[in-house]
């Protein structure tokens, strides 16, 4: 679950990972039943951050695509349907 009580702790370890890590970088979000505006937020802010140095990609799962879709941020989050898709993408960026 991203919601409201573990957006803090996830925007945190996340964005301390994009700014240390690689330039590319793959979230699995496929196990995550439900994310709220909070978790949302935390994508953009993260998908804006990921920007500045690289490129973040998003694995999702039907739930988690529907609740992005819903806000129509399916294309500025890079959502990917699986690891492997996301991983062929990086390899053409």
């Amino acid at each position: 679950m991203l919601d409201a009580f573990s957006e803090p702790t996830f925007r945190k370890v996340i964005g301390k990972y994009i700014e240390e890590g690689p330039i590319h970088i793959i979230l699995d979000l496929s196990q995550i039943d439900f994310v709220d505006s909070s978790g949302l937020g935390a994508l953009v802010q993260l998908a804006k951050l990921a920007q500045s140095a690289g490129t973040l990609q998003i694995v999702t799962n039907a739930r988690v695509t529907q609740t992005v879709k819903l806000v129509r941020l399916e294309q500025f989050l890079s959502l990917r349907p699986s690891v492997a898709v996301a991983l062929e993408n990086t390899k053409q960026a």
